[in-house]
C-alpha cells in the first residue's frame, strides 16, 4: 500500500469514527416543556418530543423562533413540528439544528 492510499484510508477511518452513532435526525413536536409537555422546570424552556418522551433542548432558546408567548404561534401556546438534528445526553436534547415546518 502506497503512502497516498494509506493517508486516504486513515482519513476515512477518522471520519467514520467521528460520526455519532446516536445522532437523531427526524421530524418531531417542538414546544414549551413546561406549558405543553408538562416537564418540571423553573420557567418556560424549549423542548422536543421524541418517541413520545419530552426533552429540554440545549443549543437553542425558546425565543429563537419568535415570541414564545405569541397567541397564535408561540411555543407556550401551541405545539409545532420541526426537523431536528442532535443527540440525547444526560436527559437533554443537544440540538445542532432545528428547522420549523410551519
Amino acid at each position: 500500500m502506497n503512502l497516498k492510499n494509506l493517508t486516504f484510508l486513515s482519513l476515512f477511518i477518522v471520519a467514520i469514527s467521528c460520526k455519532s452513532k446516536d445522532e437523531i435526525n427526524q421530524t418531531v413536536e417542538i414546544s414549551c416543556g413546561q406549558c405543553q409537555f408538562n416537564l418540571e422546570g423553573d420557567g418556560c424552556s424549549l423542548a422536543v418530543k421524541i418517541d413520545d418522551k419530552a426533552y429540554f433542548v440545549e443549543g437553542f432558546g425558546i425565543d429563537d423562533f419568535g415570541d414564545a408567548h405569541d397567541e397564535n404561534s408561540g411555543f407556550c401556546n401551541v405545539i409545532r413540528k420541526g426537523e431536528i438534528t442532535g443527540t440525547i445526553e444526560n436527559g437533554k436534547f443537544l440540538a445542532s439544528s432545528i428547522k420549523l415546518q410551519d
